[in-house]
């Protein structure tokens, strides 16, 4: 069963020009996804309506078959879903660490030692100790995004939504981010889904949706599964 389905969604602000329209697409868990499309195919739109922070005006969104209208919101925004943002929306007074920790307080988890899982989470992401322990002003910019990354799945979320994570970032450090995504889904297994405007990020994906702008139709292309020697014709 997919993680999350989307049954034919439409988004408009005004009653009269769509954003969305009649969208439907499946994301399962082990894959990482990338959204791409010019601006205005409702990119951001459509990572705000799977993060529940905006309403659909028609369809339904399905969380592991449920119709996530139906579910407690803080706990879906909290348990089930982490959200990584492209200005990482990080508290600069706050350590990386301490960041990280905020976030596993927001989801209410008990967890025994909450800083040793965060220094764990942080390590999981690239960061020592001691950059784990300075001010995230502190430390650069590559580095903060592993921050947001690790925050945002310390409550260990089933799916995991990035917006242009890699968009403020030089090419190395984009493809560092990349392996940290990819490990997320094919390693443990989570569900990865990507927007963003680069070429490259997209051809790291498993499997790629295009976003037509004002349009109900959107396509669809596989990338190669992590685990496959060619890639899958369509």
């Amino acid at each position: 069963m997919s993680v999350l389905e989307l049954d034919k969604i439409s988004y408009t602000y005004d009653k009269k020009t769509y954003v969305l329209k009649d969208f439907s697409c499946k994301f399962e868990a082990g894959k990482v996804y990338a959204i791409v499309g010019k601006s205005g195919a409702g990119k951001t739109t459509l990572l705000s309506l799977l993060a529940g922070l905006d309403k659909l005006s028609d369809g339904k969104i399905l969380f592991e078959g449920k119709d996530i209208t139906k579910v407690d919101k803080y706990t879906y925004r909290s348990n089930d879903v982490g959200v990584v943002f492209q200005s990482y929306n990080l508290l600069p007074k706050f350590t990386a660490r301490e960041n990280v920790e905020l976030s596993i307080d927001l989801s209410k988890k008990k967890v025994k030692n909450k800083k040793g899982l965060a220094l764990e989470l942080l390590k999981k992401v690239g960061l020592s100790e001691e950059e784990a322990n300075r001010r995230v002003l502190k430390i650069s910019g590559g580095q903060q995004q592993r921050v947001a990354i690790a925050r945002a799945i310390a409550y260990e979320p089933k799916v995991v939504l990035a917006d242009e994570p890699t968009g403020n970032l030089d090419p190395e450090n984009q493809d560092a981010i990349m392996e940290i995504f990819k490990s997320l889904a094919h390693n443990d297994n989570k569900c990865v889904i990507i927007v963003t405007h680069s070429q490259d990020v997209a051809a790291q994906a498993d499997e790629v949706y295009e976003l037509k702008p004002n349009k109900s139709k959107s396509s669809k292309s596989k990338k190669k599964n992590h685990s496959e020697d060619e890639d899958d014709d369509e």
